[in-house]
This record gives structure tokens, sequence and C-alpha cells, in this order.
């Protein structure tokens, strides 16, 4: 056997004799020339064209990083500056529903407390003109706030009940046209300030107006707190309470020297006329209020939601943290009864005390709630609420003591008129009831449940105003017990020794009341977390039943 060569010399082929076949050599390679140059002259050229071609791939893939890189940045910035205009536009939005609400609710409640400018003219005219005895007045005063007892319906209808979108502003629109009308009527119809049936229809339909309208802001309040996780607003509420009210008796005084009523009557009016443009303009969504689905609106009856909340609100006042609390604040003033008309009378018909002077007896009453508003919220808040509570309780009864010495008249022992003692000292007990209820109204705010606070809020008010008219009734069955009448009142005396001992009964289960709101809340959340058990075990209970059911029918299936 041959083995060719091809050699790179001038003969084209070389025969080769290899005998040996059977040992292992090297392959004979056939090379040529031409080919070989060829060759190399072709990989000369790869190795010189593919440098070309991978720079100019790795400088297009640098230009696409750097593309993708810039496009992400820009998309980055983009979403950033999105970012900043909804934050821009939502910090813009709470600032201008923040100025609404202050417009809103900061001119109710002023003019809530500035409602003591015409029941100030309505006092002395029933005083004067009518001539009413101290115990009809004082009737007539509690009778007229029946009305407010039924805050827990206006806020469950408030609650429940969506007008036009809103469940708020309608209702208080609502509740100042009512206002409107009654004052109104008593101004300028003359035989509704005669007649003492017409007279107290009307004053009826303005607490019942006013006390819609306080639901709803009440609850606006709570909610728009709640919202925005602000607390403390009730404090804030107050203040503009008290300055409504110091504002009222300082020129309500004033004006009843130089007017008669109906003229008070007609200016109280046109505030409210200002109050009713103001809650037109206002949109309640522009609040930040969450506002209902469409879909629950009207998968939903209103009997539904009705009975909804009202099961809720039971449940809410069944707990321990909130019912212990309020059934103290409620017996606290109900055991107490108040001899407000016959010290009115008093005043007026025995002291000849003018009404400046009664007015400005409110004015002090209204700067001292104002100031230990603005104190609580800034220092008090921070005590323990027993001991704040404990001490604001004794300091109310030892201001009732405070009538005495003005009906034994021992401040002219000391040289101290009249007309200083009674502006000075005679609205301290007053001021300290309304400042009483400060630290339960926050309380009762930070631990309502969310979507009831409109029905908690109003049930709460009407337990305190149904507590004041009892307490109001129990003054009037004392006056008339120890024979308090126009022309006598030496039995005022021993009927302001007995509220004295009245208003320290309830020291005796002050211990119902939390020492502090954090320890209110986790008692709420511990009865929830029972309840919780509770339910889960009921829940256990049901469905293993039900499996044994099951397992018992398919046993008796399979015999």
């Amino acid at each position: 056997m041959f083995h060719l060569a091809i050699s790179s010399q001038s003969n084209p082929f070389v025969i080769i004799n290899k005998p040996n076949l059977h040992k292992h050599h090297k392959r004979p390679t056939i090379t040529c020339s031409q080919h070989h140059k060829n060759s190399r002259n072709f990989i000369e050229k790869q190795s010189q064209q593919p440098t070309f071609m991978v720079d100019t791939h790795k400088n297009f893939v640098v230009r696409e990083n750097k593309k993708k890189k810039e496009e992400e940045k820009s998309v980055f910035i983009e979403k950033e500056e999105n970012k900043k205009k909804k934050k821009g536009s939502s910090s813009s939005t709470s600032v201008i529903g923040g100025k609404q609400m202050l417009i809103l609710c900061g001119f109710g409640y002023w003019l809530q407390g500035f409602r003591c400018f015409p029941w100030l003219a309505l006092n002395f005219h029933m005083a004067s003109n009518l001539n009413l005895d101290p115990s009809i007045l004082q009737l007539v005063q509690y009778s007229a706030n029946l009305p407010m007892v039924a805050k827990p319906l206006y806020g469950i209808l408030s609650d429940v009940i969506y007008i036009g979108g809103a469940h708020r502003i309608p209702y208080i629109i609502t509740g100042v046209l009512l206002q409107i009308f009654a004052w109104n009527y008593l101004a300028f119809v003359p035989a509704a300030r005669e007649v003492l049936t017409v007279l107290v229809a009307a004053v009826l339909l303005s607490n019942l107006g006013a006390s819609i309208t306080e639901v709803a802001k009440d609850a606006l309040v709570a909610e728009y707190g709640k919202k925005h996780k602000i607390g403390g607003l009730q404090s804030y509420a107050f203040m503009a309470l008290a300055a409504g009210g110091i504002l009222g008796n300082l020129v309500g005084g004033y004006f009843l020297l130089k007017l008669p009523p109906r003229i008070m009557f007609m200016i109280f009016s046109s505030l409210l006329s200002l109050q009713l443009a103001i809650s037109f303009l206002t949109r309640e969504d522009s609040l930040g209020i969450p506002q209902p689905s469409t879909l629950n609106l009207a998968t939903q009856s209103i009997s539904e939601n009705i009975r909804k909340q009202a099961s809720d609100l039971f449940v809410a006042i069944s707990d321990k943290s909130i019912s212990y609390p309020l059934l103290w604040i409620v017996g606290s003033i109900a055991t107490v009864p108040m001899l407000t008309g016959s010290i009115f009378c008093y005043q007026t018909q025995c002291l000849n005390l003018d009404p400046m002077i009664i007015g400005w007896s409110r004015v002090i009453g209204q700067l001292m709630l104002l100031s230990g508003t603005v104190l609580y919220n800034r220092y008090w808040k921070k005590f323990p609420m027993r001991n704040l509570i404990g001490a604001v309780q004794i300091l109310y009864a030892s201001s009732l003591l405070l009538d005495l010495v003005l009906v034994r008249q021992i401040n002219l022992k000391f040289g101290i008129p009249n007309e200083v003692f009674a502006p000075c000292f005679s609205g301290l007990a007053e001021v300290l009831a309304q400042f009483k209820l400060l630290p339960f109204s926050v309380l009762f705010a930070n631990l309502c449940p969310k979507g009831c606070e409109g029905s908690l809020t109003s049930f709460l008010a009407s337990t305190l105003i149904l507590s004041s008219i009892v307490s109001g009734f129990f003054g009037v069955g004392l006056a008339s017990l120890l024979g308090i009448t126009s022309g006598d009142y030496s039995g005022l005396t021993v009927g302001i020794l007995i509220q004295f001992v009245a208003a320290l009964l309830p020291l005796r289960w002050i211990g119902s009341i939390p020492m502090s709101q954090s320890d209110s809340e986790k008692q709420r959340r511990k009865s929830m977390s029972r309840r919780a058990r509770r339910n889960r075990r009921v829940g256990k209970v049901v469905i293993g039943s039900i499996n044994a059911y099951r397992r018992e029918r398919e046993w008796e299936s399979q015999r």
C-alpha cells in the first residue's frame, strides 16, 4: 500500500514506500502550497475583519445601555414629579378642606355659644314682662331642652341616610333653617311673645333645629379628627363655644338695656342666615371624609342601615370602657337638684341686678371656661383623668355655696357689693359643670368606633341633656317643697345646702372613671379581643356540630 504526500517542492506528487504498516505512525498530511497560502491569507483577513465587527457590536451595546439608562432616569423623574404633584394637590386639598372645616364648624360652635344672646333676652322677657313664677320659669327653661333628648335618633339618621351624597352638612342646613324660622316667628309675631304656649312651641322648634345642627357638627368633628389623625379637636370646639358665650353675654346685657327683646331675636336670626350661607357653600367631599360607594347605597335599604346602626350603637354603649364613665357623668348631673330659676329671680327681683351685671357674670364665667379649656389642652390632659375629675367635682360642690354667700348677704360684711360679687362668683358653678364634660368628650371621641361617630356622640349629648332635665325637674320639686316663690325666698338657704351635699355623692363611685385614656383604650381592646375569642368559640361549636351531624348521616347511609 502506498501513501501519497504532496510536498511544497517543484514535483507535485512524491511516492513514498512504507512497508511496515502494523506499527503506529503519524498519519501523513497532504499539503498544498497554494491552498496553504490561500488559507493563511484568509485567516489573516478573518483575523482583521472580526476585530472591526466585535468593536462595533460593543459600541452598539454600550449605546443601547446608555439609552435604557436615560429612559429609566426620565421615567423615574416623571414618577417623582407625579408624586410631588399628587402630594402637592393632596396637601392643597387638605389645606382647603381644613379652612372650610375651620369656617364651618368654628363659626358653628361660636354661634352655638352665642345662643345665650337671645336666651338672655328671653329669660328677662319671661321674668319681667310675663311675670312668671321662678318654678314656672325654670320649668320652661328645662322643658325647652326636650328635643335634644332625641339626639341619638338624629345621629343614627345622619350616619345612615345620605342626602345628595353627604350626611353631615345637609343636616346642619336643616337645623339652621328650623332655628331661623323659630326666632323670626318670635321676633315678628307679637302673640308668640305674649302667649306662653306659643312661646314654648317656638322655643321647642328652635331647640330641635339646634340639636340637629349640634349632632351633625359633633359627628363631623369626630370623623374629621379620626380621618386626619388630629386628636383633641373637641378642645378647640369648646374654645369656640366659650368665645361665643363671652361675646353673647357681653353684648347681650348692653343690648337688653337699649333694645327690646324682639330686636335681639332678629340679630341672632341674621347670624343664623350667615351660617346657612356658609353651609351651602361648603362641600362635604372636600373635607376628606370618606363617602359611601353607590353599590352599598343601592344594595342596602334605609331600614336595614338604621337597624344595623342601632345595633352598632348598642354594642358600643355596652362596652365597659364607655358605659361606666357615661353612667358616672350622667349620675353626677342628675343627682344635683338645680335651682337656677330661683337664683335668677332672686338676683333680678330681690337684689335688683340689671341685665348688664347678669351678662357680666356670664362673661366672666365663659372667660374662665375658655382659660380652663386652654390649660387642659396644654397641661391638664396629661394628669390622671380620675384625679382631675374628682378635683373638679369637689370644686363644683364648693362653688354652689357661693350662692349661699349671696343669699345670706355675707359678702356685704366683708365690704364686697353685690354688683361685684355676683359677676365674679355667681357663674362659677355653671362653668365647672361645663368644664367637667370636656375630658369625657375627648375620651368618648377617641373610643368611638368607626362609622358610629354621629350616633355615639349624639347619644352622649342626649344623655347629658336628659340628666340636666331631670336635675332641673328635681330642682322645681325641691323649690315647691321648700316653698320658694317670687315673694318668699327663705327656703333658698336649705336648698343650696342640699345641692352641696348632693354634689358630693358622685365621689363614692368615682372608681368607674379610668385613670387615663390609655387605660380605657386598653380595656376596650381587651374586651374586643374577648368578644372575638367568644365568637370564634361559637363558630367552632357550630362547625363541629355540623361536621358531627354530617358524619352521623354518612354512617346511617352506610348501614
